[in-house]
């Protein structure tokens, strides 16, 4: 009979559990602002143009986006940051931590069970209140096995706002640890590209500083047979000179760019070398896609949003503050003077109990608690509308950077050729004694300076390219956070 009660006011106290109520405002994605198209919209391709905008029936990125751009090289260097780089190592922990304290959360819904025996064995006191003079001290033993229950049932919700928050919370650290990445690959990507425009620097040099040695043969030649001066010797020879330190300086930048590259893919810089290999080829169209679909595309742009719905939730943990914290506890199990009638029925023993507590004056604390949460909330929202504006002007820049660049190529590819025609003009008004050598001088000049800019544009592109995949995402969407 007496299980009979304690079980009836159990199932009492389970249903008044589940009546309870979930306090807080649930929550909606804030409203962001967006544009119905890109401002940068595919231009008509100038003369001999590389660059065109892909369209979303080209196919939206995938993961691997860097296979876009069929280097072998650079595919193989690409798959050594996922698994060496240890920054990114790092995010990947952090986010193992913001999973795992959602199950630390979820802990909160049930109630805590302990057991375990005791023994023990007391003598009272013969100065006690109640004792009796010349009664002999009572003495005796006490063992038992019981067993504990404690559970503080989630009347008001604060434990599902605080689950609520943790999934949120680890959804962010899923999509930094996704924006982590993209980023170390695209700088790996960039630094790459920068360093094989700087082998093409190199080769250009390469090749000028033969030609200008052939111009000094040409001028010592002229100045042995009498038709040059010392002077144009001495110019040809400063020229040859100039242009070998130019080539060298090259190496200085280059060092840097693949010490770089060996940190992102683990490796010890001393011991990490890349083969020298010019640029060449035009980067890959990119598929922009529609403005809207960058709220699902860009891991950052997600992280923002978890974070608002994280800080949501953290009002209703504030707010349940207000309700009275109820808990229910129940103690079972055997209690006996002696080992031997321990395990019988009459050492049974039970407890049950509850205990609701209200606070009733704080001075303010709560409130003051509930609107910090409100205002880390409108907070969260703010960070979120400016990362959405931010991505909307990563986009828009590279976009103009590959336009503009593909008008800088083609007017660069045509100053190269104006060079070129140039400096074979003088050249052969030289041979012919028209002209000094001060004017083929000029000519050189102008021919590496047009030829190495035409190479910094090529390098431009490529890295423009990089830039536009990282701001639109790389590939990636909210489909991929993890299901909490």
């Amino acid at each position: 009979m007496r299980v009979f009660r304690a079980a009836s006011v159990c199932a009492c106290v389970l249903m008044v559990c589940l009546a309870g109520c979930t306090v807080g405002p649930n929550y909606h994605t804030p409203s962001a602002p967006t544009a119905p198209g890109w401002k940068e919209a595919p231009p008509p391709n100038p003369p001999n143009g590389s660059w065109t905008q892909a369209t979303p029936s080209d196919g939206a990125l995938r993961g691997a986006w860097w296979e876009m751009y069929g280097d072998p090289q650079l595919n193989a260097l690409e798959k050594r940051v996922a698994v060496s780089n240890q920054s990114l190592r790092a995010a990947m922990e952090q986010y193992f931590q913001a999973r795992e304290q959602v199950q630390v959360a979820r802990s909160q819904y049930y109630p805590t069970l302990s057991a375990g025996p005791s023994a023990g064995r007391t003598r009272e006191s013969n100065n006690q209140a109640n004792t009796v003079r010349g009664v002999t001290t009572y003495q005796y033993n006490a063992f038992s096995v019981a067993g504990q229950a404690q559970w503080e049932p989630d009347l008001w919700g604060q434990v599902r706002r605080t689950v609520e928050a943790s999934r949120a919370n680890a959804q962010a650290s899923a999509a930094l640890l996704a924006n982590v990445e993209l980023s170390l690959r695209a700088e790996l990507a960039v630094d790459y590209f920068q360093l094989r425009g700087l082998d093409l620097q190199k080769q250009l040099l390469d090749n000028t500083v033969k030609s200008y040695t052939d111009y000094l043969k040409l001028t010592k030649i002229r100045f042995q047979g009498g038709v040059a001066t010392d002077s144009d010797v001495a110019l040809a020879q400063t020229q040859l000179d100039t242009t070998r330190a130019q080539d060298i300086d090259v190496g200085v930048a280059r060092a840097q760019y693949e010490d770089a590259i060996a940190t992102l893919i683990g490796e010890p810089a001393p011991s990490f070398h890349l083969a020298a290999l010019p640029l060449a080829g035009n980067p890959p169209p990119i598929p922009a896609g529609v403005p809207s679909e960058l709220l699902e595309r860009r891991p950052d742009i997600a992280a923002a949003e978890r974070q608002a719905d994280a800080a949501n939730a953290q009002i209703g943990v504030a707010m349940a503050a207000y309700y009275p914290n109820v808990s229910l506890s129940g103690t079972g199990g055997m209690l006996s003077g002696s080992l031997g009638t321990l395990i019988q029925g009459p050492s049974e023993m039970w407890s049950l109990g509850a205990s609701a507590t209200e606070l009733l004056f704080d001075a303010g604390r709560r409130h003051a608690l509930t609107q910090q949460a409100r205002d880390a909330y409108q907070q969260q929202v703010a960070n979120y509308r400016q990362t959405v504006l931010s991505a909307f002007q990563d986009v828009e820049d590279n976009l103009s950077a590959l336009r503009i660049l593909d008008q800088e190529a083609v007017a660069q590819a045509q100053a190269v050729n104006d060079a070129q025609r140039s400096l074979a003009i003088s050249t052969k008004q030289y041979k012919g004694g028209v002209v000094t050598y001060l004017q083929v001088l000029s000519a050189q000049t102008a021919q590496l300076t047009s030829e190495r800019a035409q190479a910094s544009v090529a390098t431009e592109q490529f890295v423009a390219s990089v830039q536009l995949i990282r701001a639109l995402g790389g590939g990636w969407n909210t489909s991929q956070l993890p299901k909490l």
